[in-house]
C-alpha cells in the first residue's frame, strides 16, 4: 500500500479520495467546532448563573427586594432546569456541583452535554472518512454504542471486535478517535468527577485527569518525584557499530534512537559542523512499556507526568547530562527524540532557563503527543513526523479528529503506510523504514531543515538517565 502524505504547513500530496468526500469531512468538522462553541458556551451560562445564586450579594437584593428575588429565581430555574431551554445546566460551586451529580445519577442530559455528544460524533464521523476502518460494522457498531451512551452494548461490540481483530489492531482502528471515545464515556457515565476530561478534550486542551475517575495530574507528579540523574557511559559493541555509521540524516538519527533502546540511555552528540562552527545534538528515546514505574525517567509514570507537565525527571536528568558534559552556554542544539523523549525535547523548549542558557534551534519529535506545547524561544523550529496509524500521537487531544491546529511555523509530516497495527506503527524502526523506502518524500525535507548539522561527528557519548 502506498503511503499517503500530508504536510501541515505546506502543499497536500494527491490523496485517493474524491474532493466530494474532503469536502464532507471539512464540513462535519466545520459544525463540530460551532456545536462545541456553542456547548461550552451553555457551560459557562450555567455555571454563571449558579455563581450567581449562591452569591451572598444576591442573598442581600433578595432581603431587601424579595419580590425581584423570587421573580428572578423562577426565571432562572426555568432557563436552568427546562429540556428546551439549558437543561439541567448547574455546575461549579458546592451547589452547582451537587446539582449536577444528582442529574448525572437520574441519567439527565443538559443541553450542554447533548451539543458536546453531538459535536464529539461528527468529529468521530469526519475521521471515518479518512480512516474507512472506523466505518466497518463493528467498529462503527462500537462507536454507535459511545455516543448513545449505551455502555453495555460499547463492551460488547468492543469485546467482539477484539475477538476478530486482536487486541492491537482494534487499539488501532479506534486510535484516531481515541480521546472522542473516552472523553464521551466520561461525559455519559454517572460519574461526575470525571467530566473535566470530557470539557477540555472538547475545547481541544490536554486533560490535567485521566478519563476514568477524575483523578487529577498532581497524583502521578506525586508518583514520578525523582530529581533525575545523569551518569556517563560507554556504547556496547551494537549501538557502537550504528553510531558509527550515522550522520545528519533524519533516517540516521532515528536509528540511533532505536539502537539506544528505552531502558534509561540517551545520547549527546557533538559535531564540528561545515561552516566551522561546534554544534550538538541530543538523541532521546521513548518509553519502556515492561512496568508502570521503573529506576528511569522512560517509564510510564513518566511519560503521564511529560505529557501533562514541563518539570520532569526527564528534562532534569537532561538539563543534568548537558552540565555534566560541560556544554557551554550559549550553544547552538538539536533534539531529536521519539515518543517521550519526543514530549520531553518539547518541554526543554517550554522551559525559559533551558533556552536561555543554550540556543535549542531545532526540536524534531518522531511519533510524539506535543501539540499542546510552545517553546519560549519562537525561532526554535518544531518539526513533527507522525504515522497515522500510530495510538501516541493523538493523546495530546489533536487527533485526526480533532479541528485544532498547530502553529503555522511548524512542520508537521504525517502518512499513513503498512505499518497499520499498534504498537508497531509506533516503533521507532517503523518510522525509519518508511522515510528511508522514499514512499513518503518528509526525508529530504527534514534533512534540508537540518543543514546547519553537517559536518563531521566528533564525539558520541551515551549517559544513563535514572530517576535519583
Amino acid at each position: 500500500m502506498a503511503a499517503r502524505t500530508v504536510d501541515a504547513v505546506g502543499e497536500q500530496t494527491p490523496v485517493r479520495h474524491e474532493q466530494q468526500t474532503r469536502t464532507d469531512a471539512e464540513l462535519l468538522l466545520a459544525a463540530s467546532v460551532l456545536l462545541a462553541d456553542a456547548a461550552l458556551a451553555v457551560r459557562r451560562t450555567g455555571a454563571g448563573l449558579t455563581a450567581a445564586g449562591a452569591s451572598w450579594r444576591v442573598g442581600l437584593q433578595a432581603l431587601r427586594r424579595p419580590g425581584w428575588a423570587l421573580g428572578t429565581a423562577l426565571s432562572a430555574a426555568r432557563a436552568m432546569t427546562n429540556p428546551a431551554g439549558l437543561g439541567l445546566a448547574a455546575n461549579g460551586g458546592l451547589v452547582g456541583e451537587t446539582v449536577r451529580s444528582l442529574g448525572a445519577l437520574a441519567r439527565q442530559r443538559p443541553a450542554g452535554v447533548a451539543m458536546a455528544v453531538d459535536a464529539f460524533a461528527l468529529r468521530i464521523e469526519a475521521a471515518a472518512h479518512e480512516h474507512p476502518n472506523l466505518a466497518a460494522p463493528l467498529a462503527k457498531r462500537l462507536t454507535d454504542a459511545v455516543v448513545a451512551g449505551r455502555r453495555i452494548e460499547a463492551l460488547r461490540a468492543a469485546r467482539e471486535l477484539v475477538a476478530l481483530m486482536g487486541v492491537t489492531r482494534t487499539l488501532t482502528t479506534i486510535s484516531p478517535v481515541i480521546m472522542e471515545l473516552l472523553a464521551l464515556a466520561g461525559l455519559l457515565d454517572e460519574n461526575p468527577t470525571n467530566d473535566s476530561f470530557a470539557w477540555v478534550t472538547l475545547a481541544g486542551g490536554v486533560p490535567t485527569t485521566e478519563p476514568l475517575f477524575g483523578l487529577p495530574s498532581a497524583l502521578v507528579r506525586h508518583l514520578n518525584p525523582g530529581p533525575g540523574r545523569a551518569e556517563r557511559t560507554e556504547a556496547d559493541a551494537m549501538l557502537a557499530r550504528v553510531l558509527a555509521r550515522s550522520g545528519n540524516d533524519i533516517v540516521r538519527y532515528i536509528d540511533d534512537i532505536s539502537a539506544l533502546g528505552n531502558h534509561g540511555l540517551a545520547l549527546l552528540r557533538r559535531i564540528a559542523c561545515a561552516d566551522g562552527t561546534p554544534r550538538h545534538v541530543l538523541l532521546l528515546p521513548g518509553t519502556s512499556f515492561g512496568l508502570l514505574s521503573n529506576s528511569t525517567p522512560q517509564d510510564l509514570v513518566g511519560a503521564f507526568d511529560a505529557l501533562l507537565h514541563t518539570d520532569t525527571t526527564y528534562s532534569r536528568s537532561v538539563k543534568q547530562m548537558l552540565t555534566r558534559a560541560g556544554v557551554p552556554e550559549g550553544t547552538e542544539l538539536m533534539i531529536v527524540g521519539h515518543s517521550l523523549g519526543g514530549i520531553t525535547a518539547m518541554n526543554l523548549a517550554c522551559d525559559l532557563d533551558f533556552v536561555s542558557a543554550y540556543r535549542l534551534t531545532h526540536v524534531v519529535t518522531v511519533g510524539s503527543p506535543i501539540d499542546a506545547k510552545r517553546p519560549a524561544d519562537p525561532m526554535t523550529q518544531v518539526v513533527s513526523l507522525v504515522n497515522e496509524h500510530d495510538v501516541i500521537p493523538g493523546l495530546d487531544g489533536r487527533g485526526p479528529a480533532s479541528a485544532n491546529d498547530i502553529p503555522e511555523s511548524w512542520i508537521e509530516c504525517s502518512w499513513l503506510d503498512e505499518t497499520y497495527d499498534y504498537p508497531l506503527s509506533h516503533a521507532p524502526q517503523a518510522y525509519a523504514d518508511t522515510l528511508r523506502s522514499g514512499e513518503v518524500p518528509h526525508r529530504a525535507r527534514v534533512n534540508e531543515l537540518i543543514t546547519r548539522y553537517d559536518g563531521e561527528i566528533v564525539g558520541n557519548q551515551p549517559y544513563l538517565l535514572r530517576d535519583k
